[in-house]
């Protein structure tokens, strides 16, 4: 392989915010980015003879220990998968309780992830939702804007493939204007565009509810990430079962495809 070959390889551990050749091996005591698929809301409900919105309840109140624990152990980055592309599918009754817990949330937690230190950032499209659950969304981030300790990402209307469909576009334009060629896009370029390019790419993603899968999450950002599922539904998912996963991600060898 030629020198100029070489330069040509990405470096997956510089892109993921660590210094090239420290990723390779043990991934460290705990994971900078920790991403979370919250699964299983409805079936810890019917397990329990409970409607599908008791599941969704008891799912939401979780999402503020989640992220103050990981405040505790010194994850800086959080992003959660609230409500995807695909869940306006769901029957209106599900989606209208959706909603609602979207405001519930919005409105009684922030003021505590405010004080712990916690910024809040909503990706996806939001041109879907009320007037009012926009206006909230707004209003969370401007409050939180300036805090340190935890960037959290709530995902909601967001997929994978809109969110690199919709880089693929403004790429495009710029071509279309003529500020670039297609032959100068680059990799970089496209993660620019990213909702997610502010911040490092998931060092763990944390599915709950049994199923091995990705369902059209972060499909750009989950490229080196380290996964881990557990068959226990999001509800039952506490602080003691994400020190279990920040554990095992320790013991993780993170090769990047090298050796």
């Amino acid at each position: 392989m030629s020198s100029d070959t070489k330069s040509s390889i990405p470096d997956p551990g510089k892109k993921l915010g660590h210094e090239s050749g420290v990723a390779v091996g043990r991934s460290g005591s705990c994971p900078g980015h920790i991403a979370i698929i919250m699964d299983g809301n409805n079936r810890w409900a019917k397990k329990r003879f409970l409607p599908g919105s008791a599941g969704h309840r008891a799912g939401a109140k979780l999402l503020r220990p989640i992220a103050e624990a990981c405040v505790e152990h010194g994850v800086t980055n959080l992003t959660v998968f609230a409500f995807s592309t695909e869940n306006w599918h769901r029957p209106m009754g599900e989606v209208s309780v959706l909603m609602d817990l979207m405001r519930y949330v919005m409105k009684n937690d922030i003021e505590d992830l405010h004080v712990k230190g916690v910024r809040l950032r909503i990706i996806g499209d939001r041109s879907h939702f009320a007037p009012d659950i926009r206006s909230m969304m707004a209003q969370c981030e401007d409050l939180t804007k300036n805090n340190i300790e935890l960037n959290m990402s709530v995902a909601v209307n967001f997929g994978g493939r809109w969110d690199i469909t919709k880089a693929a576009k403004a790429l495009a334009r710029k071509v279309e204007r003529g500020e670039l060629t297609a032959d100068a896009i680059s990799e970089e370029m496209l993660g620019a565009q990213l909702s997610l390019s502010e911040v490092s790419e998931p060092d763990l993603l944390i599915r709950t509810g049994g199923d091995h899968r990705v369902s059209n999450f972060l499909l750009w950002d989950l490229a080196y990430t380290e996964l881990y599922f557990t068959d226990l539904f999001w509800p039952e998912f506490d602080a003691e079962q994400l020190k279990i996963a920040i554990d095992e991600y320790a013991v993780r060898q993170r090769r990047f495809g090298r050796r």
